[in-house]
């Protein structure tokens, strides 16, 4: 794949608004689509050719075609059901959102019977990657993935893009990075809870710049800390001890429990954020605030 390709694009929340942009800036031709039309006009004023319907995303395709999809996972199947009649053989599907790895095997199944290519795709980073530079693990054929390489060098960070293996494999590697980040925000966010209740009223904001400054626990993750406390003060004033979940953590251990690996880690954070909802507390924040810095999420489990 070439660099200055038409790609289609669908899915214009906040990953794909970003990655919509940064494929604008290297070049593109990107005609995008999103289900309400407010995203579309927008993402027309940054360069893109808007679409206001699959069928015309489609049609405004030249063959072979490639369409990026980056919607939830309970919406893959819908959106699918709607863009494959359009499509011919030869044409490629990129699966670019958080979904179970089982279900994208089905999926990629059912499209080769069709003969149209299928890349699974995992994107680390959040809004910031997508627009910015994500790390992407991609699943599927090799040689489909050859092919597409230059694509995904330029939504990555720089040496950020590695293929996985076959179907699936994308989305396997990057569910289970989902499920030990459960785990190392957890644990920061145990510990960060400690250390407001030690007897020496510390200066969290500056532990968390101390514990990002080559020390053993340095992280994005200490560092968004350090951001979130800048933002919000130590107390954390604002940010809900509820903590939600989207369901990564919940596949990993499925799949760990399948496979007879135990991960009682992942499955205690997991656990912690289903408790917050009757018991929130700081660590429940710490969590929060995390989110939010990383991925965007709301600050008040009010508004998911």
């Amino acid at each position: 794949m070439q660099k200055n390709i038409q790609l289609g694009y669908i899915g214009l929340g906040k990953m794909g608004r970003g990655m919509v942009e940064r494929l604008l800036e290297k070049g593109y031709e990107v005609i995008a689509y999103n289900r309400s039309p407010e995203p579309v006009k927008e993402i027309e004023k940054k360069g893109a050719k808007g679409a206001y319907s699959i069928k015309e995303l489609v049609a405004s395709l030249e063959i072979s075609r490639t369409v990026w999809l980056m919607v939830s996972h309970n919406a893959v199947d819908a959106v699918l059901s709607e863009l494959v009649p359009y499509l011919s053989a030869g044409d490629t599907v990129i699966d670019g959102g958080n979904c179970f790895w089982e279900e994208t095997v089905r999926r990629a199944k059912e499209l080769e019977n069709k003969k149209i290519n299928f890349l699974d795709v995992g994107v680390s980073g959040g809004p910031s990657g997508a627009r910015n530079g994500a790390s992407i693990m991609v699943g599927g054929k090799k040689e489909l993935f050859e092919k597409c390489k230059t694509l995904f060098e330029d939504l990555s960070a720089p040496n950020a893009t590695h293929y996985m293996g076959n179907a699936g494999a994308g989305h396997f590697v990057k569910m289970v990075h989902n499920g030990i980040e459960y785990g190392m925000m957890q644990a920061i966010a145990e510990g960060f809870a400690v250390l407001r209740n030690s007897p020496f009223n510390l200066d969290l904001k500056e532990v968390s710049k101390v514990y990002n400054n080559r020390t053993v626990v340095e992280s994005r993750l200490i560092e968004w800390l350090k951001e979130a406390y800048q933002k919000f003060g130590a107390n954390l004033d604002g940010i809900s001890g509820k903590v939600t979940h989207s369901g990564e953590g919940q596949w990993t251990i499925e799949t760990a429990k399948k496979f007879g690996v135990p991960v009682p880690i992942i499955e205690k954070s997991l656990q912690f954020r289903i408790d917050s909802q009757d018991n929130p507390s700081y660590t429940g924040q710490v969590l929060t605030a995390l989110r939010n810095q990383f991925g965007g999420h709301s600050t008040d489990e009010t508004k998911k």
